[in-house]
């Protein structure tokens, strides 16, 4: 069930569309539980599209289309690194495998602590800041090296 605050956070966002444009807000909707609950289980998309009173294939369109979100849990910080053409000719191969290394985890996978999950990136849209990642797509960090990867990761831990 929704909590009280989500459904708030939505009825804000539904006020940026028209009364019958409802399914203008999935994306916005779908963000809010997902950061709420950190992942989004087939119950919370089916939720979402309840209460926005649209088909539940239309909201899982969206969740599985886009990889912002996350269809299983991921911890605590998901780190998702570019791997487009433009990173990967800027060295973004030996950032994935630094974090491997270090993290000792593959993409999709989560750390035993709990903390940290890798993801591979689509193109992120900043091919000048190569290579680059995201911090719980919230945070990006671009130019990236192994030394400002290792203090990124500790600056999370």
């Amino acid at each position: 069930m929704l909590s009280p605050e989500a459904i708030a956070k939505i009825d804000y966002e539904l006020t940026k569309y028209p009364a019958d444009k409802r399914q203008a807000a999935v994306m916005s909707a779908l963000r809010i539980v997902q950061i709420e609950r950190g992942w989004l289980s087939k119950e919370s998309i089916t939720e979402v599209a309840q209460y926005l009173g649209i088909p539940e294939i239309a909201a899982m369109e969206v969740a599985t289309f886009y990889n912002m979100y996350d269809l299983s849990p991921v911890g605590k910080y998901k780190v998702t690194v570019c791997t487009n053409i433009s990173c990967m000719l800027r060295g973004s191969d030996e950032i994935v495998e630094h974090l491997q290394h270090k993290l000792g985890v593959g993409f999709n996978e989560v750390t035993p602590d709990g903390k940290f999950c890798l993801k591979e990136g689509e193109c992120m849209g900043c091919c000048g800041g190569a290579p680059l990642m995201h911090v719980n797509n919230t945070e990006m960090h671009e130019f990236l090296t192994v030394q400002k990867v290792d203090a990124i990761i500790e600056g999370l831990k």
